[in-house]
């Protein structure tokens, strides 16, 4: 897997080890880190940017479909 530099929540800037959801996802999954789980899982994560939405933001920005 490729590293990315700064993989942050777009809305609140937030890593994904700062957020509950993807701790939990690491300990339900079998991923490596939260910053995996949100590579792998997260359907907002934008892999050129390394911006995703946490589950808080992604409501907050009205639910958009697609990548942050």
């Amino acid at each position: 897997m490729n590293k990315i530099n700064k993989v942050r929540c777009k809305g609140c800037g937030r890593k994904p080890e700062e957020i509950l959801e993807y701790k939990t996802l690491v300990l339900e999954n079998d991923y490596e880190s939260e910053e995996e789980a949100v590579i792998c899982g997260e359907g907002t994560f934008n892999p050129r940017t390394g911006e995703f939405y946490c589950t808080e933001c992604y409501v907050k920005a009205g639910m958009p479909l697609g990548r942050a």
